[in-house]
């Protein structure tokens, strides 16, 4: 949407466009002087007052008042000096105009009546009543300029408000929707890190296992021992797939991107365990939990995946980790333990604690993640229940 020009002095050609209105305007001044009144046709001094009073109109919206002001100091004499009377009234009109609609109704009143009585006082002492009276004649036509500016300027303030609205609303539409789309990317990269990373590790480890073996003694090879380990690679290299595939399909559908179809949540928690034991971490799970909302149950289950995963790379060969889950004043407290040194210093950090903290506070929680006593590893996290913007 293009943006509403409410500053006149900027307008687009304005002072081109001001020129050949000053042109204009005493073009008709001089065709008026000579068809109308012959009587008062003006002389030398009347026209040289006459076209001195159209020369200020080229600056018209740049200086409103002062343009005014000039037009008023050369019309003034030039009536005195009763030329003819019809002739100047557009430029007058036209500056007029421009004060009206550029200033505050009430410093147009008041520019107006004082140019008005100016010309009156002028008017009756140097030029009669008569003179006075062909005046009060042409200001009756004042007043009507005076309002219709005044409403154009009203006009123009409200066109001026409707697009400022329509602009901010733009604006906040668009600001919405890069936020939306930030969010989406977020939510994707997490989802992502948190499959393929989990799946990663565990394929690493079970290759690892059937390396092992393979290379232990290769005269007295454990067959049994290998095709379980490619087996547990095989079924781990299903489960990415399938949820790699949902994944997509929710990414492909039309529609809004909340709809994500079912989420993991808390009945998924045992597969997690049973593929980190696949692994060859030895799991303990307690999960005193009733029920939890939709949103909350799968930022638990990512953060466990992710935490597990954590286990199984960083906490060396067959960790001892600890999983337990229960509810306590309406929230879900989480803590993965193992007996790990967590991530090893001096590696560049990955983005797993990272994205816990963010699953954590997407539904309202809170997440740390460090060394505990006597030693090893621990993630823990508090989720409420309720639903963000829920009370009691």
């Amino acid at each position: 949407m293009a943006a509403i020009n409410r500053d006149p002095t900027t307008a687009p050609h304005g002072a081109r466009n001001d020129v050949l209105l000053a042109v204009a305007a005493s073009v008709l001044a001089v065709c008026l002087a000579l068809s109308t009144d012959a009587g008062r046709r003006p002389d030398a001094l009347g026209w040289t007052l006459l076209i001195a009073a159209h020369v200020p109109l080229m600056w018209r919206r740049r200086k409103p008042l002062l343009v005014f002001a000039v037009v008023v100091a050369c019309v003034l004499p030039y009536h005195v000096l009763d030329n003819n009377h019809t002739a100047p009234v557009p430029a007058s009109f036209i500056a007029l105009y421009t004060v009206t609609v550029t200033q505050r109704p009430f410093h147009t009143l008041l520019v107006s009546a004082a140019g008005l009585g100016l010309s009156l006082a002028g008017m009756l002492s140097l030029g009669g009543d008569k003179q006075a009276a062909e005046l009060l004649r042409i200001y009756g036509w004042v007043l009507a300029v005076i309002f219709v500016g005044i409403d154009v300027r009203y006009y123009r303030q409200y066109i001026a408000a409707v697009f400022e609205r329509a602009e901010r609303a733009e604006r906040t539409r668009e600001e919405e929707a890069r936020r939306r789309v930030a969010e989406e990317r977020l939510r994707i990269a997490r989802d992502l890190h948190d499959l393929l990373a989990h799946s990663i590790t565990l394929i690493g480890v079970q290759t690892s296992v059937a390396a092992h073996v393979l290379s232990a003694d290769p005269e007295r090879l454990d067959r049994e021992t290998v095709a379980k380990a490619l087996d547990d690679i095989a079924e781990t290299c299903r489960s990415a797939r399938g949820e790699l595939r949902t994944t997509l399909e929710v990414l492909r559908e039309p529609g809004p991107v909340d709809a994500r179809g079912p989420l993991p949540g808390l009945d998924g928690l045992p597969d997690l365990v049973e593929a980190a034991r696949l692994a060859g971490a030895r799991v303990e799970q307690t999960v005193r939990v009733r029920q939890a909302p939709p949103a909350v149950g799968a930022a638990a289950y990512r953060i466990v995946q992710e935490a597990l995963t954590n286990a199984v790379r960083h906490a060396g060969p067959e960790p001892t980790v600890r999983v337990d889950l229960h509810e306590q004043d309406g929230a879900l407290h989480l803590a993965v333990t193992d007996d790990g040194t967590g991530p090893t210093a001096g590696k560049t950090p990955g983005f797993g604690l990272v994205g816990m903290r963010e699953r954590a506070r997407s539904v309202g929680g809170t997440l740390d993640a460090g060394p505990c006593e006597p030693g090893g590893f621990q993630v823990s996290a508090v989720l409420p229940l309720m639903p963000l913007g829920e009370t009691t």
